[in-house]
């Protein structure tokens, strides 16, 4: 049976209800969100005369819940415009109008009896055939589905999105023995495709999959912590980035997440965990219990491990809690030998091994965490997942973890794991030791640049299922490098489309990648027939090396800085003037530079979450690389005779001088930096293989290499006045400073094509080397050197 989902019914607006319905209204789906009708009026609809059967007041709950999910920040929405697709109701009134739903999602409050009258409802009204799931956490699905009709039955099982469920990648798919397969293969593939998850199908076991893994390494972590004599401070330091885990690290998280909220899951763990082995873990610590008691939740109420207060000079400060005294005191730097040898180490795999391998405190604690880690995913299969890459693929997208558990096990060695792990007390199940007796010594192999998992059933190593769907360059790396320097990497993609990746620190633009970029394009010219631009880091590019930048200004050495201007704009016209298609693949942070080498590709194919901007104006600049110029073009091809206040000029300079950056790849088409028939991909994890396929798709359609363009209309003087006009009225209303009010006259005259006397056509050489000229000199600007001194140092743009 086809499937389309049209329209979406979201019952229940809390957080997760109001973000989910949000997320859905991204991809496109009309969605209904209902919710209880209050029970009594407010005081202000009292005063104001509101009727209890008014929509105003029926709808209270529901509006009011929407509302603030569309103000809250970050936003659920690619773009705010999107919230029109999303109608509001209630039970009462409303919940025939569930009839027209493809799906029905049930986000009500955590209580078996409660959802099961939300579900009498529901089969009152709902169409044979729609898919109904729930959202719980912690319930058991099966126990949702008994007394329900078998078509309800047939057509539900457990949908478990993790908030925030635009940015957490995980959907946890939970089946009942009586939920039909295609319905599991459906919502597998969709969540995939459409809402851009990394679906994995759990069991319907105690808190499923990441939840009940993730508290057990929060919990393994406290226990670990007592242990060892740590801090808070400590800990977090050791569980964070450098592990390959969130900034928030461990004790961060829980205060974001709310201490509250920890204890319930852990609770629930212990009570339904009789026959797991760690149960006594998830008994909660007495500090812990303090903490709940004295309404110390984390963030929700203020504090938590961590309390923001304001010093003396009213300055906002960090204090810690101490857990032997029970108050809070001043953060502590952290530093420990076995930290100080892993800075150099960029390799995330080498650096755990190197951690484990230490011996000072902090590498105790950090493989106390790992091997009862790793004791206790070992002896969770087959009871919450058969296969083990569910489970990594479960911490990595719900808990935002860079390696999931068996992976940090193969970064140390399954052998070597094993053999420490026993001698520290911590007994795996048998079979990785059977696993290591049949001579499969790591847990995922890579073949033919294919990642493959052990299977325990045939002990053998599999594909991961949709693995094919995805490109992922670290298994392509041993057998298609086709070049590679210091900064960038050359891939074989397969099909004549070759991939540059950059590799430099935050993927920043300088003389290595620029020289990679070229090479990359010299060899698709010659032997290939296309190129994408992408990597599988967490930023695309923060930009060019200002560092570099910096050093040359501040010793004046200005032929230089020239030689260096011109050479990037001599790449991005390379790129935007090759003979092959070029295809940028952006995600993630995408500023500056990494921005200015989008514009020049010949399509985007941006991930979701793509934050594009020119920010140049923030560290004293203008956009230097072909991105004033860029922009000048486009808003020529926009013009239209009678646009007398040159609208798209105007916005597009704003956008610039203001350093906008895009909070989705929609908001980047809405500013201008992608075009509307650049693509936009969901889930990240198929953004290489689209832009492939969009390289195929122009190589094949016939691409032919374009001119350079000669005729962009410039509006000169006419423009000029405009723009200085409103820069001096922004000055002298203190809205900028005076060296703002200098930048941004140098990028109107760039904008504008110089003081010309009349519109006129111009070449985008022209165009940029009146960009290079004003960039140039802003460098020779005191306080240009300022900004850039404070991004360096402080990474906070300074207005001076």
């Amino acid at each position: 049976m086809k499937r389309i989902i049209k329209k979406v019914a979201v019952l229940g607006s809390g957080v997760m209800g109001s973000r989910i319905a949000c997320h859905f209204a991204n991809i496109g789906v009309q969605v209904l969100l209902l919710d209880i009708v209050p029970k009594e009026p407010t005081p202000e609809e009292q005063a104001k005369k509101i009727t209890t059967d008014s929509k105003q007041f029926r709808n209270r709950i529901v509006n009011s819940s929407l509302q603030a999910a569309v103000a809250s920040n970050p936003s659920p929405l690619y773009r705010k415009s999107d919230a029109h697709l999303i109608q509001t109701g209630n039970f009462e009134d409303n919940m025939k109008d569930i009839a027209t739903a493809d799906w029905i999602i049930e986000v009500v409050v955590e209580n078996l009896k409660i959802k099961k009258l939300v579900y009498d409802q529901v089969e009152q009204f709902r169409k044979p055939g729609t898919l109904i799931t729930s959202n719980t956490s912690g319930i058991p699905i099966h126990l949702m589905a008994q007394e329900r009709s078998e078509d309800f039955r047939k057509h539900f099982c457990g949908t478990h999105f993790f908030n925030p469920p635009r940015y957490l990648k995980l959907l946890e798919i939970i089946p009942t023995p009586d939920t039909d397969q295609a319905v599991v293969d459906f919502l597998m593939h969709y969540g995939d495709l459409y809402l851009g998850k990394t679906t994995v199908l759990a069991k319907d076991s105690p808190a499923f999959i990441a939840n009940r893994v993730g508290i057990y390494g929060i919990m393994q972590t406290l226990k670990a912590m007592e242990k060892t004599g740590l801090t808070i401070d400590e800990v977090d330091r050791i569980t964070g980035p450098i592990v390959g885990r969130p900034k928030s690290a461990t004790f961060r998280t829980l205060d974001v997440v709310g201490l509250d909220t920890t204890i319930n899951v852990a609770n629930g763990l212990y009570q339904a965990g009789e026959q797991d082995e760690s149960r006594d873990l998830f008994q909660i610590p007495g500090y812990v219990q303090q903490m709940a008691e004295k309404k110390w939740l984390g963030d929700k109420t203020g504090q938590g491990f961590y309390k923001k207060t304001k010093d003396a000079k009213g300055k906002t400060e960090i204090l810690t809690l101490d857990l032997n005294t029970m108050e809070y005191a001043p953060k502590q730097k952290v530093k420990f030998q076995s930290l100080e040898v892993l800075k150099p180490i960029d390799d995330l795999k080498k650096r755990i091994k190197t951690f484990s391998a230490q011996t000072d405190k902090a590498a105790q604690f950090f493989n106390e965490t790992l091997f009862g880690l790793f004791q206790y995913v070992s002896n969770r299969i087959p009871e919450i997942s058969d296969e083990l890459y569910r489970i990594d693929d479960a911490l990595r997208a719900g808990f935002g973890w860079e390696l999931g558990p068996f992976e940090y096990w193969d970064a140390i060695g399954a052998r070597e794991g094993l053999q420490r792990m026993t001698e520290a007390g911590y007994e795996p199940a048998p079979w990785v030791e059977e696993m290591l007796n049949h001579g499969k010594e790591s847990f995922y192999v890579v073949d033919n640049g294919q990642r493959r998992y052990y299977d325990i059933q045939s002990k053998e190593y599999k594909a991961i299922p949709g693995a094919e769907n995805f490109i992922v360059l670290n298994n392509l790396r041993d057998n298609k490098l086709v070049w590679k320097n210091s900064g960038v990497s050359i891939i074989d993609l397969g099909d004549g489309i070759l991939n540059i990746e950059f590799h430099t620190k935050m993927n920043t633009i300088g003389g290595d990648v620029i020289a990679g970029l070229h090479k990359g394009i010299d060899l698709a010219e010659k032997e290939f027939r296309g190129v994408v631009v992408g990597s599988d880091a967490a930023n695309f590019s923060a930009g060019a090396n200002v560092a570099l930048i910096y050093m040359s200004a501040l010793e004046q050495e200005y032929d230089e800085l020239n030689f260096m201007i011109k050479q990037f704009q001599d790449t991005m016209m390379r790129m935007r003037y090759s003979a092959v298609p070029v295809v940028g693949a952006p995600h993630g942070l995408t500023l500056g530079g990494g921005c200015e080498l989008n514009l020049h590709c010949d399509h985007i194919q941006a991930a979701a979450e793509t934050y594009m901007g020119l920010v140049e104006f923030g560290v004293g600049l203008i956009p230097g690389g072909g991105g004033t110029k860029e922009m000048t073009v486009r808003a020529a091809e926009l013009f239209e005779e009678g646009d007398i206040e040159l609208n798209t000029l105007k916005n597009i300079f704003l956008n610039i001088g203001m350093a906008k950056v895009s909070t989705s790849a929609a908001e980047a088409v809405d500013l201008g930096f992608m075009r509307k028939s650049d693509g936009t991909t969901i889930n990240c994890n198929r953004l290489l293989a689209d832009a492939k396929a969009q390289a195929i798709l122009l190589a094949e359609r016939g691409y032919t290499k374009p001119v350079p363009k000669t005729n962009i209309r410039v509006q000169g003087r006419a423009g000029l006045g405009m723009f200085l006009t409103g820069a001096n009225a922004m000055y002298t209303g203190r809205y900028m400073s005076e060296h703002d009010l200098k930048i941004s006259q140098k990028l109107a005259y760039v904008m504008c094509g110089g003081d010309l006397s009349a519109p006129t056509e111009v070449s985008e050489q022209y165009l940029l080397d009146l960009e290079r000229e004003a960039f140039l000199s802003l460098t020779g600007e005191r306080k240009t050197l300022e900004r850039i001194q404070s991004i360096l140092t402080t990474g906070k743009p300074l207005r001076n």
